[in-house]
C-alpha cells in the first residue's frame, strides 16, 4: 500500500508542477523551438490548421498542415484549445504514460505495486527530453503516451486496447507501426523477464491472424473516419507521405533533413527509399533474436525509431531512456554507461547552443546544428548499442576466473 501510495503521490505532484510552469513564460520561449517539435508535431501549426477547418477551409489543401484530421476533429470538438486548457492536457498526458510506465514495471516484475513504483514514473516524468517538448506541447508527448498505453494493454493481455492504441498512434505516427510484431509476440507471451534464460518460443500461429485482422479493421476504421473529417483522402499524402517524401526540411535532432537539404534531385528518390527501408530491416533480426523477452526487443526497436525515423523531436529518445528503468536487470551488464551519459550530456548542451548561433545569432550555419545532432545520434546509438549487448550478456552470467568474455 505504501509503495502504490508513493507513486499517486509522486506523477500527480509532478503534472501540477508542470502546470505551474505552464504558467509562466517559458512555454512561449520553447513553442517553435525545432528541437522539441517538428512540423507534424507542433501545436503551432496545429492551431493555424484548427483555424481554417472551423473557418470552412481545407487545411491540407496549402500542403503546409501536417497533422492527423483524428486530432482536427478531437480538438475542434472535444478537447480545449487555449493555452491553460492545452498545458492540463498535456500534463494529464504525461501523468496517464508515467501510470502506464510503473504498470508495465509492475506487470516485468509480477507484482502487484513495488518500491521502485516512484522511481520509475520519474524516469518518465523528471527526464527533460520528456519534459521540454510536453513544456512545448508538442503532439509527441501525446504519440508517447499512445505507444506506452500499447505496450502496457499488451503485457496486461488486453489485446482490444492495445491493438486500437497501437492503431492511433500509427496514424498519428506511420513509423509506430514496425513495433506491431514485438507487440503480438508480447501478447501471446507474457512480460516477465526470460533474458537470463533464453529459450526458443513455441508459438500458436493460429493466434496471429486474428490479432492482425483487429487491428486491420481499427486502422481501417480511423482512416475512415479521418477520410470524413477531412472530406476527402488530399490528408493521406499531407500526413503519411510526408514521413516517405519528406517534403519538409525543417532542421530537427534527426539525421534525415540536413543530408535530403544538400541531395540532388536526382538522387533523391533512391536515397528516400534507403532511408525508410532502413528502419524496416531491425524489426525481424530482434523478433527473432528476443522471441524469448518480446518486451526487450520492444524497447531495443523504440530506441532505433528515436535514432533513425524522419522527422524525431527530444522526447523520441527520451522516451527510450526512461523505458530503461523498465529493465534494471541490464544494469549491471552496461559497459559503458558513463561514456554514454556524458555523450547525452554533451549533445544536451552542444544541441541549443548551435541552434541559437545559426537561427538567432547568425553567426553559425547549419553545419554547427547538424554536427550537434550527430552527436546525439551517436549518444543514442551509443545508449541502444550498449542496451543491446547488455540484454544478451545477460544470458552468459557473471566472469569467473575460468573465461571471459570479448567482442570481436
Amino acid at each position: 500500500m505504501t509503495s502504490s501510495l508513493r507513486a499517486g503521490v509522486v506523477i500527480p505532484t509532478v503534472a501540477a508542477l508542470k502546470v505551474a510552469i505552464s504558467l509562466s513564460g517559458l512555454p512561449e520561449l520553447l513553442r517553435n523551438d525545432h528541437q522539441l517539435s517538428s512540423p507534424l508535431t507542433s501545436f503551432s501549426q496545429l492551431q493555424e490548421g484548427l483555424y481554417l477547418f472551423k473557418h470552412g477551409i481545407d487545411p491540407y489543401s496549402g500542403g503546409t498542415f501536417r497533422h492527423s484530421p483524428l486530432l482536427l476533429a478531437l480538438f475542434s470538438s472535444v478537447l480545449p484549445t487555449s493555452t491553460l486548457s492545452a498545458a492540463v492536457l498535456w500534463a494529464l498526458s504525461d501523468a496517464v504514460a508515467a501510470w502506464a510506465l510503473v504498470e508495465l514495471w509492475r506487470a516485468r516484475q509480477n507484482v502487484s505495486s513495488s518500491t521502485r513504483d516512484g522511481l520509475v514514473a520519474l524516469g518518465y516524468l523528471a527526464n527533460p527530453y520528456t519534459i521540454l517538448p510536453s513544456l512545448a506541447l508538442s503532439t509527441s508527448t501525446l504519440e508517447n503516451t499512445l505507444l506506452l498505453l500499447a505496450v502496457m494493454f499488451s503485457a496486461k493481455k488486453k489485446a482490444a486496447a492495445s491493438l486500437l492504441s497501437l492503431a492511433f498512434l500509427s496514424h498519428l505516427a506511420p513509423p509506430a507501426i514496425l513495433i506491431f510484431p514485438p507487440l503480438v509476440l508480447l501478447l501471446l507471451t507474457d512480460p516477465h523477464s526470460h533474458l537470463a534464460s533464453p529459450q526458443k518460443l513455441s508459438l500458436n500461429k493460429g493466434k496471429i491472424f486474428p490479432l492482425v485482422l483487429e487491428f486491420l479493421v481499427y486502422a481501417g476504421a480511423l482512416t475512415f473516419a479521418s477520410t470524413l473529417v477531412a472530406g476527402s483522402w488530399n490528408w493521406i499524402p499531407q500526413t503519411w507521405g510526408t514521413w516517405l517524401t519528406l517534403p519538409d526540411l525543417t532542421p530537427n535532432p534527426g539525421l534525415w533533413w540536413y543530408f535530403f537539404t544538400e541531395m540532388f534531385d536526382h538522387f533523391r528518390p533512391f536515397f528516400l527509399m534507403v532511408f525508410s527501408m532502413h528502419l524496416i530491416i531491425y524489426v525481424a533480426p530482434l523478433c527473432i533474436k528476443f522471441q524469448h523477452d518480446p518486451l526487450f526487443a520492444l524497447f531495443i526497436l523504440t530506441g532505433v525509431l528515436g535514432i533513425f525515423k524522419a522527422y524525431p523531436t527530444l522526447s523520441d529518445p527520451g522516451l527510450f531512456l526512461s523505458m530503461t528503468a523498465v529493465f534494471p536487470e541490464i544494469f549491471p551488464y552496461l559497459r559503458h554507461p558513463i561514456v554514454t551519459s556524458l555523450l547525452h550530456l554533451h549533445a544536451s548542451l552542444l544541441l541549443p547552443l548551435f541552434h541559437h548561433l545559426w537561427l538567432t545569432q547568425g553567426t553559425g550555419n547549419a553545419n554547427f546544428f547538424y554536427a550537434s545532432t550527430l552527436v546525439f545520434a551517436c549518444a543514442n546509438g551509443a545508449a541502444v548499442m550498449d542496451s543491446l549487448w547488455a540484454g544478451m550478456r545477460i544470458a552468459i552470467g557473471k566472469n569467473t576466473e575460468d573465461y571471459s568474455i570479448v567482442q570481436e
